[in-house]
């Protein structure tokens, strides 16, 4: 842990460790938005959730969540001035998710169309079926039941609504999936987890943890062998 925190550089004092920042909120800053610097796709940006060193969306409070909402928000403007109308924001915590840095942080990245697996949920009709978990102004936290690994969480407005960058709901989406992962932790505290925004017709935010092994069926055939109902798994984070 101590060579973690001498080298990161998304800490606050170590901003020349980072491309030129894209988005500064606060003064001194509480969050950061930078470019990639090891792009995958055009364009990609990773959004500091905060100065000091933490390592979990389970561990920022509301209005730490909220400002991250509002990075999301203004990059997503941004991105759409330039001619990429959809942002896939995600989070990856743990190796086993994909993260290479501790520090608490997201990514956006900028696309010209929506991805394949945004643009094939056509129908939303069945969102919010499954075990509910937590309800908080409007938005709901539940494990669906097609869920296809352990502990799957989606959050969602409990009613339909398009434009989750333009959503005041957006800031209690993600307080409650950080929730989420809260009591998953508390269930299996080294769950590796990713999360993930789909802006679609009825956007949403899904929360995988990374639970299970995906072998030959799963990735061949994409047939998912879930060992926890999805009900039995929104019982035990309710109780959590």
């Amino acid at each position: 842990m101590e060579d973690e925190l001498g080298t990161c550089p998304f800490c606050a004092g170590r901003e020349d460790r980072t491309p030129p920042e894209t988005l500064r909120i606060g003064d001194p800053w509480q969050v950061r938005v930078v470019p990639n610097l090891y792009p995958a796709l055009e364009r990609q940006e990773v959004v500091v959730h905060v100065p000091d060193h933490r390592r979990s969306l389970a561990e920022l409070t509301d209005d730490e969540l909220a400002r991250v909402a509002e990075a999301w928000a203004h990059r997503a403007v941004a991105a759409r001035a330039e001619g990429f109308p959809y942002v896939h924001a995600l989070v990856n915590e743990g190796r086993a998710a994909g993260s290479s840095l501790p520090h608490t942080h997201s990514q956006l990245v900028w696309l010209r169309e929506p991805p394949p697996v945004a643009a094939a949920e056509r129908d939303c009709s069945q969102l919010l079926e499954g075990g509910a978990v937590l309800e908080r102004d409007g938005v709901v936290l539940l494990c669906p039941p097609a869920s296809w690994t352990p502990y799957q969480m989606l959050v969602a407005p409990a009613q339909p609504e398009a434009d989750a960058f333009a959503s005041a709901r957006l800031a209690t989406a993600l307080a409650l999936a950080a929730e989420g992962v809260r009591r998953l932790r508390s269930l299996e505290p080294e769950a590796a987890v990713n999360v993930w925004l789909h802006d679609v017709a009825w956007w949403h935010l899904e929360v995988a943890p990374r639970l299970s092994v995906f072998a030959g069926l799963e990735l061949g055939a994409g047939i998912f062998v879930n060992t926890l109902d999805p009900d039995e798994a929104a019982r035990r984070l309710r109780r959590a």
